[in-house]
């Protein structure tokens, strides 16, 4: 991988041993270069058609783990932990849209041989759909998954105050909480995690406490809450679809029919999933995702 000069202040999270954990068994290996001056963990794994993971606020690339045994069986699997997150560096000032595109486009150079398809959840998402308006002659498709920045951020009431408690208060109870918010059924998502369960909570928890907490706010803030101008919009020309959950509570299932109607993009609703499919059914979001991968 090619590396630029670092501009970092060291990593994201502590939570080393869960992360550990959350990894193994999973056909991945890890490796840091430096991207657009971060020093930035990317796991990657299988042979095929490059699929860039990006994922959502506060989290990593260990959150794809349900998919990934059988995305990267089929499919070249790229899932970088954003700057300020996982095991990531954190900026030593915030990034600026310039330099998270920059970063990305760096992460595709150096780890795609081909147009890679680019799939963004929640702030991945509003990442994802600046980066093809600027370069969609580097991606061969584009998938949104709950994303941001199609709508101004207007959660429900009640997912506003669990994600409110668990960032000023970030512990195991506060977690579970917010996660009666973000999830459809919290018992099933426990049951379908099995062991891992107990490393997913406590990665989350010590990332939301972690050095990093700050930067991740910084960068829900300037990509994530405010919508992404429409002109903006526009300009994806690369083949976009939109999957998202059916019970999504903090950016609702109106607000992906409604861009779906203005700019010509197909939506898939995933039925019994709030706002992460690829974590809540995993099956059904592969199903949907292979239906447009090549």
């Amino acid at each position: 991988m090619t590396a630029t000069e670092s501009t970092t202040t060291g990593t994201a999270n502590p939570g080393v041993s869960d992360r550990r954990r959350l990894l193994a068994g999973l056909p991945l290996s890890e490796r840091r270069p430096t991207l657009g001056g971060v020093t930035t963990a990317v796991l990657e794994g299988g042979d095929g058609e490059p699929v860039v993971l990006l994922h959502g606020p506060g989290e990593s690339g260990a959150k794809w783990l349900r998919i990934v045994p059988d995305l990267a069986a089929t499919h070249r699997v790229i899932a970088p932990d954003l700057p300020a997150h996982g095991s990531s560096a954190v900026p030593a000032e915030p990034l600026s849209e310039d330099g998270i595109d920059a970063w990305l486009d760096e992460l595709i150079t150096a780890t795609c041989a081909t147009p890679p398809t680019l799939v963004g959840h929640v702030l991945g998402g509003a990442i994802a759909a600046r980066y093809a308006a600027r370069h969609g002659d580097r991606l061969r498709s584009l998938v949104l998954v709950d994303t941001l920045g199609l709508a101004r951020f207007r959660p429900s009431p009640r997912f506003a105050l669990g994600m409110a408690r668990f960032l000023s208060r970030p512990s195991p109870r506060s977690y579970e909480r917010f996660m009666h918010q973000c999830s459809y059924d919290l018992d099933d998502l426990r049951t379908g995690l099995g062991a891992q369960w107990e490393p997913f909570e406590s990665y989350n928890v010590s990332a939301a406490a972690g050095p990093g907490s700050k930067a991740v706010g910084q960068m829900l803030r300037r990509f994530g809450m405010r919508p992404i101008p429409s002109d903006t919009l526009e300009r994806i020309t690369v083949p976009t679809t939109l999957v998202w959950g059916r019970h999504d509570r903090a950016t609702r299932v109106r607000v992906a029919h409604a861009a779906g109607d203005r700019y010509g993009w197909p939506v898939i609703v995933i039925e019994d999933c709030a706002d992460d499919p690829a974590r809540d059914r995993p099956a059904e979001f592969l199903a949907a995702l292979r239906s447009i991968l090549p």
